[in-house]
């Protein structure tokens, strides 16, 4: 089976230093990034790759350009609640942080992350707290032994053609999501890159809570992805201008 693969710009552009997307170095510049989340479909089949934020939350953040999640389904013809099933790559704010808006969508999230943001202490410390939040995890909590959510160990296909990869560095149990599509296998990455050249010049991007291995997953996504054009990152504005416009604030993919 092959499907589409949609990117949906919620919010941006946001600035920072260039050490912000390229590790370590380019302090001095100022680059621009989009947030964003995903669609994943064919025919009837619609599943969501994050989340986005919530208005509440994207105030709490100052997001510029924010637009709501749900507002941007509607363009496509999907209301929230339509949302059957949502990929988490990653339990930080910008990502899960919309997770409530969808009241009848089932969660994957790889069991490692979710534990370490719910219930090790280490969250909590500073640098932690600064990229998650409370509300977010509470709701995902308040789906603990339920069949809305799926707590995945490593590596796993969770529809035909879609599959769930361990991908760790950028936080403990990052997942990045494989797709069959008519283009080849791309995969959604996230924030094992915030730009395309991340990837490109094999150099990652900042928050990192385990280098070796943020390198150890590149090499496994580059293993397995049809070429790095179809090796999608989380921030890069690329996404919003390269790709062929579906409606405003989307763009086809794959």
């Amino acid at each position: 089976m092959t499907y589409e693969i949609l990117a949906f710009k919620y919010a941006g552009p946001l600035e920072s230093s260039g050490a912000f997307v390229m590790w370590f170095k380019e302090w001095e510049k100022t680059v621009e990034r989009n947030c964003y989340f995903w669609l994943i479909r064919e025919g009837s089949t619609q599943i969501m790759v994050d989340a986005g934020a919530t208005p509440d939350l994207a105030v709490k953040r100052n997001l510029s350009g924010y637009i709501s999640p749900e507002k941007l389904l509607q363009q496509v013809g999907l209301n929230a609640a339509d949302i059957k099933h949502v990929i988490l790559t990653h339990l930080h704010w910008d990502h899960a942080g919309g997770s409530s808006l969808f009241p009848n969508a089932r969660f994957y999230v790889q069991e490692e992350e979710y534990r370490f943001w719910l219930d090790d202490p280490i969250s909590e410390r500073p640098p932690f707290k600064l990229v998650s939040d409370n509300a977010c995890n509470e709701y995902l909590r308040s789906l603990e032994d339920t069949d809305r959510l799926v707590l995945l160990k490593g590596d796993r296909e969770i529809f035909p053609g879609i599959e769930c990869l361990k991908a760790p560095g950028h936080t403990p149990a990052l997942q990045a999501v494989s797709v069959n599509t008519g283009k080849g296998k791309a995969i959604l990455g996230s924030d094992c890159a915030h730009f395309f050249r991340n990837y490109r010049e094999d150099w990652p991007s900042s928050l990192i809570t385990d280098l070796v291995a943020w390198m150890k997953t590149y090499d496994k996504l580059k293993s397995k992805v049809s070429s790095l054009d179809l090796l999608f990152p989380g921030h890069d504005p690329l996404m919003t201008t390269r790709y062929e416009k579906i409606a405003e604030g989307s763009t086809k993919l794959a």
